[in-house]
């Protein structure tokens, strides 16, 4: 703070003025470290508040990951009713001096203003239209709006480097077909099929369906394609997990409910909808995609880039 106004309020940058010390016993033999405090003044007044110079790295490396949660909610005949995407590009850095780093996205904008500057038609591939997007303070907002590429000095370390949402042209990874027949006041048949619609050298991870049957359930009979399924009374859901699920591969689940018939409930059922948990490493289900990822600093060392693409399940819901 300077004058009640805040100054700095970059955990990074606090974390080295916030320091925890031992107390020294007056009768420790050890000579005291007599370290030369860091000038906080310069830190706040410097252009790149977010960063300290002088960071040195054996070897420099950038990890960028672009993580994405899809939702959806989608009827019993398969029409989506509510869709979108909501995504962010996480970095962690470890770059040695104060590197000048410049990020290229397929959207849209980005393309059309790089093809209007090299005098070049766009080049023919999928684009896409990114809604809300936040940036880390670190991005020249400037160059944004000038050039439409993410350009930045990053923080060292871990963070994230923008938030985005999508609502069009989204890549759905699975498609469910329920089938749910009540047979009687005893007995209930349920049927799900699930199709994987990513591409077929990629696969799922960690794939919960979540089936939900009413509360006077009283055990399933169950017949699985692959994976484990159980009933959850706690929850009142026919869980079933596959554990790897490929790509362009259609798996299915068939149970038989048994019902304990009571004379006091006569309220009807209402269906909740099927829920599904899923991650699928290296898709993006907006579609976007790095197409370079420049690192510039002073002393032209070499650089090492890491780049991953990871979707995951948000509210995936198909109602039966």
């Amino acid at each position: 703070m300077d004058f009640g106004y805040p100054q700095n309020l970059s955990p990074e940058i606090l974390k080295l003025y916030i320091t925890q010390e031992g107390v020294r016993s007056p009768f420790s033999s050890k000579a005291i470290d007599n370290k030369p405090p860091v000038n906080a003044t310069l830190q706040v007044t410097g252009a790149v508040g977010w960063r300290r110079e002088g960071l040195v790295y054996k070897k420099n490396e950038v990890f960028l990951d672009i993580v994405e949660s899809v939702n959806l909610l989608m009827s019993q005949k398969g029409t989506t009713l509510r869709c979108d995407v909501t995504g962010k590009v996480l970095m962690k850095c470890f770059l040695s001096g104060m590197p000048d780093l410049k990020l290229g996205l397929n959207d849209k904008i980005g393309l059309e203003k790089e093809a209007e500057v090299k005098s070049r038609p766009t080049r023919s591939g999928k684009t896409i239209e990114l809604d809300d997007v936040t940036f880390h303070q670190c991005v020249n907002l400037t160059r944004f709006t000038a050039e439409k590429t993410v350009s930045f000095v990053p923080p060292d370390g871990e963070f994230e480097l923008m938030k985005y949402r999508i609502s069009e042209g989204i890549n759905l990874p699975f498609r469910v077909l329920p089938s749910i027949k009540e047979l009687g006041r005893t007995r209930m048949e349920v049927n799900v099929k699930v199709k994987s619609v990513f591409g077929a050298k990629m696969f799922a991870l960690g794939v919960v369906v979540k089936v939900p049957v009413p509360k006077h359930t009283a055990k399933a009979n169950f017949q699985l394609t692959s994976g484990r399924a159980k009933y959850n009374a706690a929850t009142d859901c026919l869980v079933w997990k596959v554990r790897k699920f490929p790509g362009q591969t259609e798996l299915t689940m068939s149970a038989e409910v048994e019902l304990i018939s009571t004379m006091v409930d006569k309220k009807t059922w209402t269906r909740p909808p099927i829920q599904m948990e899923f991650q699928v490493p290296m898709f993006t289900a907006s579609g976007l995609r790095v197409r370079f990822l420049k690192v510039w600093e002073k002393s032209g060392y070499n650089t090492v880039e890491w780049v991953r693409y990871i979707t995951r399940a948000g509210s995936y819901e198909i109602r039966c």
